[in-house]
């Protein structure tokens, strides 16, 4: 059997040190989105870590295409119909 699928049904322990006042926190939160507080925790610890890596992630283009994409970032918006509309449209705060 290959190793991924030996892995896959594997699982590890965690084990976190935490003041009682942020595990009402916690266990307050993954109660409103319907999760236990290990799937609010875990889904909580694997999004800021994806932010981190993606953070430093270098994308290697060549100097075509670099000067491609600052070209892109500097040019003003171009009208559209999508645009105008968002444009157009109240803020939910403003109404």
């Amino acid at each position: 059997m290959p190793a991924l699928q030996q892995e896959k049904g594997r699982r590890d322990t965690l084990n976190l040190r935490i003041k009682p006042e942020l595990r009402g926190l916690i266990d307050r939160a993954a109660e409103l989105t319907g999760k236990n507080r290990t799937e609010f925790v875990l889904n909580a610890a694997r999004h800021a870590a994806e932010d981190a890596l993606l953070d430093r992630t270098v994308f290697a283009v060549n100097a075509k295409a670099y000067a491609e994409f600052l070209a892109r970032l500097d040019a003003p918006p171009q009208p559209n119909a999508r645009l105008r509309r968002t444009l157009q449209t109240v803020a939910p705060w403003e109404k």
